[in-house]
């Protein structure tokens, strides 16, 4: 489970970019403080923060012509399965969304695209 630096997010190949919108599904939803490696610094943040996150990669699927769920646009909806939350206070839309997301981290995400073959 990765988060794409966001900058990578319009170069990702489909199957990255569906797996995106897959992983922050669930990590929205019942995922939500589950301990990961990968993504725990996520929790550190307010899930507005992913849903923020969450609103670049269905804005980047929309633009080549999919069709996520509506309901994902809500920052309350937490999936079909999960209690929505009854308030989340929105939070400043910085760049990057996430402060781990920078030279290195984005460094880590292009090498760990060519281990899979994906040379950007």
């Amino acid at each position: 489970m990765r988060l794409w630096h966001q900058s990578l997010l319009s170069s990702l190949p489909r199957q990255q970019l569906l797996g995106q919108h897959r992983e922050c599904c669930a990590l929205r939803g019942n995922g939500w403080g589950r301990k990961h490696a990968t993504v725990d610094y996520v929790f550190t943040h307010s899930p507005y923060k992913l849903f923020q996150y969450h609103l670049l990669v269905m804005e980047e699927m929309k633009k080549q012509n999919y069709k996520p769920g509506e309901e994902w646009f809500d920052p309350l909806y937490r999936g079909k399965i999960c209690e929505p939350y009854t308030s989340l206070s929105p939070v400043e839309w910085t760049s990057p969304l996430y402060p781990e997301h920078d030279q290195i981290y984005l460094a880590e995400c292009v090498a760990n695209l060519e281990q899979k073959g994906i040379v950007l």
